[in-house]
């Protein structure tokens, strides 16, 4: 639709911070972006951008119109793939957010699931846990978020949860493996290797520490739960994950055990969309079969 090109302009050159990098994006020229630019400021009456020596940032002006642009090209993807549907093809494009936790296992299946009834809708995945996940529904980034940890209540929709215990991941040879329940004061006297503290199983483990009055130090910490699974493989350490992250049966070298956490019995993973928004079909539906998918496993 050519009315909506000017806003993909706008979108686009706040994304990049620079009117040269945006048209390069756009493939037109960046005199002709800029004109389009200007064009649109002074139909509104104001500036939307603060022009500086590296480049453009939005101005407040330009903040609200960009949020009020993204909304506006959202709901019109949403039209268009209700009239998709209507037609009984059901096309489209479904963008997720979501926990590291759901990449290995989850959502691959979830996604392989959906696509098997409808091979037209195509899947957007990125990884991002909090703020970066509540950024991404709020500027239509994605359709919906798939997150261990909860989002802001006012901005934010949770379609269903799902309770999620803690589990303790550890070489199969480990001196613990012989224990079918753990606590986190049984895991003290071994090396941890652990989650950086913005993930929430990480929260999770601090909130129980403080209760045991000690603080965790991890001897590996990071961002990559693949890692961590490999690392306590092959060592004395002791990892942790929830339990819909987890595989079935041993294929690595490691075994998991549940852990008693006192501070509380697992922490909830919210599917959730932004407050409001109408979700096109290929997200509304693919958003059902998630949340019937919980119930099973609550």
């Amino acid at each position: 639709m050519r009315n909506l090109l000017i806003y993909k302009y706008i979108d686009a050159t706040a994304r990049a911070g620079s009117v040269r990098q945006a048209a390069e994006i756009l493939a037109i020229t960046p005199s002709s972006l800029n004109r389009r630019i200007q064009s649109l400021e002074q139909e509104l009456g104001t500036p939307l951008f603060e022009r500086h020596a590296k480049g453009v940032r939005l101005n407040p002006a330009g903040e609200h119109a960009v949020h009020t642009f993204r909304r506006h090209m959202a709901d019109i993807e949403a039209l268009k793939a209700r009239i998709e549907d209507l037609k009984g093809a059901r096309r489209g494009t479904v963008s997720i957010v979501c926990s590291q936790s759901l990449l290995p296992i989850f959502l691959p299946r979830q996604i392989q699931s959906y696509r098997a009834q409808f091979p037209g809708v195509e899947f957007q995945v990125h990884m991002a846990d909090g703020e970066a996940a509540e950024r991404a529904l709020m500027t239509y980034d994605a359709d919906l978020a798939i997150v261990f940890s909860p989002l802001a209540m006012e901005n934010f929709e949770t379609i269903a949860t799902t309770r999620q215990p803690v589990y303790a991941i550890m070489s199969a040879a480990h001196e613990l493996a012989t224990k079918s329940n753990l606590r986190l004061s049984d895991c003290l006297e071994y090396p941890l290797a652990l989650p950086k503290s913005p993930y929430a199983v990480r929260n999770l483990l601090d909130l129980e520490a403080k209760r045991l009055s000690t603080i965790l130090r991890p001897v590996v910490e990071t961002e990559s739960y693949i890692f961590l699974r490999n690392y306590v493989a092959s060592s004395d350490a002791i990892g942790f994950e929830i339990e819909i992250g987890l595989p079935h049966g041993i294929t690595d070298g490691t075994i998991v055990r549940p852990i008693d956490l006192r501070v509380s019995d697992g922490g909830l993973l919210h599917l959730a969309q932004l407050r409001g928004r109408s979700l096109p079909v290929g997200a509304a539906k693919f958003a059902e079969q998630v949340a019937t998918s919980f119930e099973s496993l609550s």
